[in-house]
């Protein structure tokens, strides 16, 4: 009989507490306890609530738990029942859950739709072609921190090609502005400059910048750029326009003056020797010269007959004496329809290149490939912050130090083109801390301290150690949430946000508020409306911490008590605590807690007040809150 009178009134309460369900989930959800609001938010969904607030925050639930089977769960129930209304983002969340669950029918197909609802989003555009996991990758740095900056050598013309051999760097520019205008972009013609590299209080710095010396050859009115030495410094490949007669430009049947690649030698500061290439043409331009790291081969851009796009890159064996191997195209997993150059191969051998073939960002993009290791190898985007929606190219890094150098005409620059300087480093801080009863300061051992980006989502789960300790490696420029929680203990949360110095260390304990105290539960003060006893969505929040410790301790018996002010009459006051007295114990019980564990629910109006404030008596409003309170009070806790 005292089954079915108990199931009767969960029945009965169901609807009641409905609504307050869902906004207590509501703060649980805000407050990153994702598994309690999930729990219930189920809940309400049993009891018939699926409005499109709570299936889409299930699936936020699960997703920032990294649960992708269950996010897809939620988040699916909301797209087949809200589908033409939802936001595109959940549409978004969707997407992403499907590609790592590899269902990508079930992915494409969304995508789809998301384009119709989205085409204006940039991953729509960008994540064409199955591609929306690469334009991720794009937006991103990859977990390294890079400083870029704009070169302090830049003027307000062009200036690109960055190159540099021990400490001197060579660059390109159209700064001298004694030459004639050349009428294709209105600045001066290019020349090739170099600059001295120091570093002055771990501060590098370039400085004594000037045109580099040739020895008898006219310079006004004639591209030259694209700098490259052999490793010894005594070779130079550069790029400049096909010469005639006089040292003039000289143009083809239709025009056109090609770009060559020359050599020239270092003879006492003085680049001597200038040769031309055999590999060059009066019919085709051949140009941006790139060095193996054993300066063995030489990489090129061409728009010779045969290629596959625009332009391609190009190998050629060196052997020395002017004489070159065959010349070969680097093939179709590097160049495309599109536009391949400015290739460079770093230390590590790895390719570099810019084209506007490749998914991109936007017109010239930068991209690496281990092609000379493996022929076969992908292509990948560089990513932001190197690529932008403008040109981005002549990329440059020394692989052992992570420094380097690019060029762009994104708007943020001097000139036309600029260069800028980079360094690539993981930067990581740490946070550390240790947990620990609020009221005795005793460290808690054993306490689950989680990791929260500011998306929301749970990065990291650890345990303290028998200390109360914690640690975190974090990274920079971040902002978290750092939540501890411990059985029988209110969860602490604190906010987290990240500088740019490396190897920082945070300091941050974590005080948790015993919820056993002696022979009671403590929580908050539960509040109600004014004469009334229904449950209002804060109270029950604050009843989930007694949810919490019984069903910690499946054994403990407790018994409610409700107390008022002296305010009002004493009878009132007696009726009204006792209603909201039974009202908590309702609620306990529409939470699964037996009844048998809730040996009494009673009201005592004022009958036992904390201090002096009786009837008659004057007293602040603090001084009455102190009367207005419920105990749960443990009768019962003996364990199995």
């Amino acid at each position: 009989m005292k089954t079915k009178i108990l199931f009767s009134i969960i029945i009965a309460l169901s609807s009641t507490f409905l609504f307050s369900q869902e906004k207590v989930a509501d703060k649980f959800f805000d407050n990153y306890a994702y598994l309690k609001a999930a729990e219930l938010y189920e809940e309400a969904v049993k009891n018939g609530e699926d409005s499109e607030h709570v299936l889409t925050r299930l699936g936020d639930c699960y997703y920032n738990n990294s649960d992708s089977k269950q996010a897809a769960v939620w988040y699916g129930k909301a797209l087949e029942k809200y589908s033409n209304k939802i936001s595109p983002e959940y549409i978004y969340k969707y997407i992403q859950t499907q590609r790592s669950l590899k269902n990508y029918e079930e992915a494409d197909k969304w995508f789809e739709k998301f384009k119709e609802r989205q085409d204006n989003d940039s991953r729509a555009r960008k994540g064409k072609d199955n591609n929306l996991h690469l334009y991720e990758k794009l937006a991103s740095t990859a977990g390294s921190y890079v400083k870029v900056d704009n070169l302090p050598i830049n003027s307000n013309y062009s200036d690109f090609g960055a190159f540099v051999n021990e400490n001197t760097i060579y660059f390109a520019s159209a700064r001298d502005t004694e030459n004639d205008i050349y009428k294709w972009n209105n600045e001066p013609f290019l020349d090739l400059y170099q600059g001295t590299i120091s570093t002055t209080d771990g501060k590098k710095e370039v400085s004594d910048v000037k045109k580099l010396s040739f020895e008898g050859v006219r310079r006004d009115n004639l591209h030259s750029a694209d700098a490259v030495l052999t490793n010894d410094g005594k070779t130079m490949y550069f790029s400049r326009m096909n010469v005639g007669k006089r040292n003039r430009a000289r143009a083809d049947k239709e025009g056109t003056v090609q770009l060559k690649i020359y050599k020239a030698t270092l003879v006492d500061s003085t680049w001597s020797d200038i040769v031309e290439l055999p590999i060059n043409s009066d019919d085709f331009s051949t140009y941006h010269p790139a060095l193996s790291p054993d300066n063995k081969t030489l990489y090129f851009t061409s728009d010779r007959d045969g290629g596959l796009g625009q332009t391609d890159l190009y190998k050629v064996e060196i052997k020395g004496n002017n004489s070159y191997g065959e010349v070969y195209n680097l093939g179709p997993k590097i160049n495309t329809e599109g536009r391949e150059g400015f290739p460079f191969v770093a230390k590590d051998s790895t390719l570099y290149f810019s084209s506007d073939g490749f998914l991109n960002l936007g017109l010239l993009d930068i991209y690496k490939s281990d092609y000379i290791k493996d022929e076969n190898a992908e292509v990948i985007n560089l990513g932001a912050p190197y690529n932008s929606g403008y040109d981005d190219f002549a990329f440059f890094i020394d692989s052992e130090t992570n420094e380097g150098y690019f060029s762009s005409n994104r708007l943020d620059g001097k000139g036309s083109d600029d260069i800028y300087e980079f360094t690539i480093y993981e930067c990581k801080q740490k946070v550390k801390g240790v947990a620990r009863n609020s009221k005795t300061l005793e460290p808690l051992a054993m306490t689950t301290v989680q990791l929260i980006d500011e998306s929301g989502k749970i990065v990291g789960e650890i345990t303290t150690n028998e200390l109360g300790e914690y640690a975190y490696d974090v990274d920079c420029n971040k902002q978290y949430k750092i939540l501890g929680s411990k059985p029988d203990y209110k969860d602490a949360l604190l906010a987290l946000e990240t500088t740019d110095e490396h190897e920082k260390v945070h300091e941050a304990d974590l005080l948790l508020i015993p919820l056993i105290n002696d022979n009671e539960i403590v929580i908050n003060p539960i509040f109600f409306n004014f004469d009334k006893w229904d449950i209002r969505p804060d109270a029950a929040y604050e009843l989930e911490n007694i949810v919490s410790v019984m069903r910690e301790h499946p054994n403990m018996i407790i018994k409610i008590e409700s107390h008022t002010d002296s305010r009002g009459s004493d009878s009132y006051n007696m009726k009204l605590s006792d209603r909201r007295a039974k009202s908590t114990r309702d609620y306990l019980y529409s939470r699964n807690i037996a009844q048998e564990r809730i040996e009494s629910a009673i009201g005592y109006g004022e009958s036992q007040l904390v201090n002096e404030c009786s009837n008659g008596v004057p007293c602040t409003e603090a001084q009455h809150q102190e009367n207005r309170r419920s105990k749960f009070i443990i009768i019962n806790d003996e364990e199995n």
